[in-house]
């Protein structure tokens, strides 16, 4: 388990202080692109042990009073139906949940902006229709030719000019979406194009967590950056305008350093100048600055990285697509010096498949013990698992069966003989029902569950990949789950 390496008050407090400046700066308007994840920023928590999933949102309720939302999804993620892998839901079904957890929080929360439209967009119609049917304003963006770099066209009444201009009550206007690349920079360039042909005083930052400019170009927390986002061919690098213009060497990432010349023309035409010399200037980004305990920050994204390795071996094996990705972050833990082993329950797990010849799982606990599970006829090693790190916790004697044979047999039966199921072994949800209904009962399956809670936040590893209802129990209690890309058995045919 990590050691505490992030002060979020600190955080908080510099962050909100950051973005006040920035307001000044422009004396208007201000939209705000928000990178990552607003809420359940997970990656973030994982590699700074102590920022919390809702310290984005916290620091933004200070100013809940001033800011509006603006939700930002594009129209391809729409059409290929794109799934926020930590939520096991669809982008499109995530712009919802924000907006309610937005308006959860007293933030308001009515605009959505549908990007890179094509006009044959069904999917984008249709998202449309029914996010008018619910009461929430509807924005088109348009496909630009030659975007980014035609910039003529790009600010004319036939690039932005084109799209439909966001109606905001508030000068400070948060952009956000469910995941990268939807769109939110094209979105609040718009913004300021329209503004200035209305002659509104108006400016554009960016808050993006990762990389982290302060930090070294190798340090473990930017590169886990890039692990993180392997599929989008993101690289960590030394920003040259920031360089040239101040001497001072800065950490910023390809695309932002790719696109900044051209963000440069754009602002000189929209605002007659450019408010920054460097793609680092456009942040407002205290994560660095809110460092506690450097080696703890290194260990968790050390971790992180191998956790995306598996991550995406899975996810290859899964989609049966080339290595690309589990390659890009082998080279990354290979110039770290990092082994799969390094993650300490992959080789207790292991060492139990090569023993049992069957499938195996292993947890680390909250004070470092690991605990393994096997394969049996009545339970699959991630229910063995399971219980017995709740026995461990509960300090009950590993000698004690929590669950009665004669209490798992009727819902094998039911299982196999009603519900058509070829696996009679108990998944994970089985065994936590037969759990709580034992907890009626028996003390020590009462104890045993009251243990639950700490589970979170522990790592898993498991020798087959996970099907659908572990995975989603595991996600639920918050346990960090690797697996080796192989399948539990070697059916063609797999429900996904």
């Amino acid at each position: 388990m990590s050691t505490i390496g992030f002060d979020r008050a600190k955080y908080i407090t510099l962050q909100s202080e950051h973005i006040r400046e920035r307001r000044a700066q422009f004396g208007g308007k201000l939209y705000l692109e928000f990178g990552g994840k607003l809420f359940d920023d997970m990656h973030a928590s994982r590699v700074l042990p102590g920022f919390t999933p809702d310290n984005k949102i916290t620091m933004l309720e200070g100013l809940k009073d001033e800011a509006e939302i603006v939700i930002v999804i594009s129209a391809k993620d729409l059409t290929n139906n794109k799934v926020r892998a930590d939520l096991g839901i669809t982008y499109e079904e995530d712009v919802l949940r924000l907006v309610d957890a937005f308006r959860n929080y007293g933030l308001m929360a009515s605009s959505v902006v549908i990007s890179q439209i094509t006009e044959d967009n069904k999917a984008a119609r249709a998202f449309r229709r029914r996010l008018e049917r619910l009461g929430l304003k509807v924005f088109r963006h348009y496909m630009i030719k030659g975007y980014p770099s035609n910039v003529p066209i790009i600010v004319s009444d036939e690039g932005y000019g084109r799209n439909e201009y966001v109606e905001t009550s508030r000068d400070l206007v948060i952009v956000t979406a469910p995941g990268p690349g939807s769109g939110k920079m094209a979105t609040c360039l718009s913004q300021l194009y329209h503004d200035h042909k209305r002659g509104l005083t108006s400016g554009y930052a960016k808050f993006e967590t990762f990389p982290i400019w302060n930090l070294p170009l190798d340090h473990p927390v930017n590169l886990a950056y890039e692990a993180a986002t392997a599929d989008l061919d993101d690289v960590n690098m030394i920003d040259p305008f920031h360089l040239a213009a101040y001497g001072e060497q800065v950490v910023n990432y390809n695309r932002d350093v790719e696109i900044f010349p051209v963000l440069n023309k754009l602002f000189e035409q929209i605002l007659g100048s450019s408010p920054y010399k460097s793609p680092t200037d456009m942040g407002v980004n205290m994560a660095g600055l809110s460092i506690s305990d450097d080696e703890a920050c290194r260990e968790a994204s050390r971790q992180e990285i191998i956790r995306r390795y598996y991550k995406a071996l899975v996810e290859e094996q899964r989609t049966e697509a080339e290595p690309i990705q589990s390659e890009r972050i082998a080279l990354i833990m290979g110039s770290m010096g990092l082994e799969c082993t390094d993650r300490a329950v992959v080789a207790p797990a292991l060492e139990v498949a090569k023993k049992t010849r069957a499938p195996a799982a292993a947890i680390q606990l909250p004070n470092g013990e690991i605990i393994t599970g096997k394969t049996s006829p009545l339970l699959g090693a991630c229910s063995a698992m399971l219980l017995d790190s709740l026995k461990a916790l509960a300090g009950i004697d590993d000698n004690v069966k929590l669950l009665a044979t004669e209490s798992i047999e009727p819902i094998q039966r039911l299982k196999t003989e009603h519900l058509g199921s070829k696996n009679p072994r108990l998944h994970t949800d089985e065994v936590l029902i037969a759990l709580s209904v034992s907890a009626n009962h028996d003390e020590n399956a009462r104890k045993a569950l009251d243990q639950l809670a700490k589970l979170k936040g522990c790592d898993v590893h498991t020798t087959t990949i996970l099907g659908s209802v572990d995975e989603g129990i595991f996600r639920n209690l918050g346990i960090q789950v690797t697996s080796e890309p192989v399948f539990a058995t070697k059916s063609l045919y797999r429900k996904r």
